[in-house]
């Protein structure tokens, strides 16, 4: 392979892999070098939790593109391939293998990797994340081995879909959540009382306010730690407790950031011809009240990463993409558009009790964010509302028989 290439892309996640082919749909005719730190070739992630967890897609059916598609497009992409420094001046990247790689423009994709348990114990075998294929490798290979009771820590999106797998393939689980309520960092309380009744409907045992101070085992563990004095025994752990970016060698290069790398409004970072996508990039976000954000989504990955590709080409187009996210459990679709962190008010659209409805978000008397359960027609229209910052009577849209697309 060739030591240098016009663009040189770090990470084959979402980000990465969109932006090469992003590239090549522009008519960019340079070579494009695709790196990333796994063997494997560029695949979803959201399956990991999901469908390829529970065993129902084999892992050639989760990969972004056929294996041969990257030879096909012109992109070069190297598995088993960690960047582990950056010159800017020199524009040069180095690998941990030590070998040396030339760009002419750098984009840096690298996401992040699942933040680790600190209490006493963490080191103990039979604890795992949730983040790339041999995390979920590793995880079922656990289970199949014979494991009973899981414990899950961390009531997000990851937790969550992990236990209702888990609950699928017959197994006790136990899910630790340090706040008052699940998915507090994401939704409302409507949506955090639906899920939290709906897990313990299916057998989960949902810990509110649970303080884990240490998992306990000889080896192995055996049992989670509470502040409380209580141990609950497992046989096995799932830490889904965030992310944590990968940008130390861009920081070291003199990358302006702190907890992601800034960007501005074409991904572009504060060193020359390197931008930042995807995880690791913060960003001023205007459906975020323009507050400087990250954003973990398959949605901000891809639009960031066509944002990159028409600044590399010279047909820059500001990154102003609606957030959306989308989340699987049991038969439960939940799909959110907008970002619901900053609002005033909540309006409840038709009957949780029929496991079809819809919050509605609301700040200064617009909208801002849906989340919708088994409502797919909410969440289509409802992005309109949101990329409009539309002011609708909240007793319409409280109203499931008043469509929201008649509110624009």
């Amino acid at each position: 392979m060739a030591d240098a290439a016009d663009v040189v892309i770090v990470g084959t996640g979402h980000a990465g892999a969109q932006c090469a082919i992003a590239l090549r749909q522009r008519g960019f005719e340079g070579t494009v070098r695709l790196l990333g730190r796994e063997p494997d070739p560029p695949y979803e992630r959201p399956p990991l939790s999901k469908e390829y967890l529970a065993g129902a897609k084999p892992f050639e059916r989760i990969l972004l593109r056929p294996e041969n598609f990257w030879a096909a497009k012109g992109i070069d992409w190297q598995g088993g391939a960690e960047v582990v420094g950056v010159d800017p001046d020199a524009r040069t990247v180095e690998l941990a293998s030590g070998e040396e790689l030339s760009y002419g423009t750098l984009v840096w994709a690298a996401g992040g990797e699942a933040r680790r348990l600190s209490c006493p114990g963490a080191d103990l075998a039979g604890v795992h994340a949730i983040r790339h294929r041999t995390d979920t490798d590793a995880l079922r290979t656990a289970i199949e081995a014979g494991a009973g009771r899981v414990a899950v820590i961390g009531g997000g999106y990851i937790g969550l879909e992990a236990a209702a797998v888990l609950r699928g393939l017959g197994i006790g689980v136990t899910v630790f959540e340090q706040e008052d309520r699940l998915l507090k960092r994401v939704a409302g309380r409507e949506i955090s009382d639906f899920y939290a009744a709906e897990h313990g409907a299916q057998g989960v045992d949902i810990r509110l306010g649970a303080e884990v101070v240490a998992l306990e085992g000889e080896g192995a563990v055996t049992g989670v730690r509470l502040a409380s004095g209580e141990t609950v025994p497992t046989d096995l752990v799932i830490a889904g407790i965030g992310l944590v970016p990968n940008i130390a060698p861009l920081l070291s290069a003199g990358a302006v950031g702190s907890g992601g790398v800034d960007v501005d409004e074409n991904c572009h970072t504060s060193l020359d011809h390197v931008y930042a996508i995807g995880d690791c990039a913060l960003h001023a976000n205007r459906f975020a009240g323009g507050e400087v954000i990250r954003l973990e989504s398959v949605q901000n990955a891809n639009d960031m990463a066509n944002t990159a590709a028409r600044a590399i080409v010279d047909e820059p187009v500001p990154y102003d993409a609606v957030p959306w996210f989308w989340s699987n459990q049991y038969d439960l679709r939940l799909q959110t558009v907008g970002l619901s962190n900053t609002h005033d008010e909540r309006v409840l659209r038709g009957d949780s009790a029929s496991r079809s409805f819809s919050v509605v978000y609301l700040r200064n008397g617009r909208v801002v964010a849906l989340d919708c359960v088994n409502a797919t027609r909410d969440y289509a229209q409802g992005r309109r509302l949101v990329e409009a910052g539309t002011q609708a009577p909240v007793e319409a849209l409280a109203d499931p028989e008043i469509p929201l697309k008649s509110l624009l």
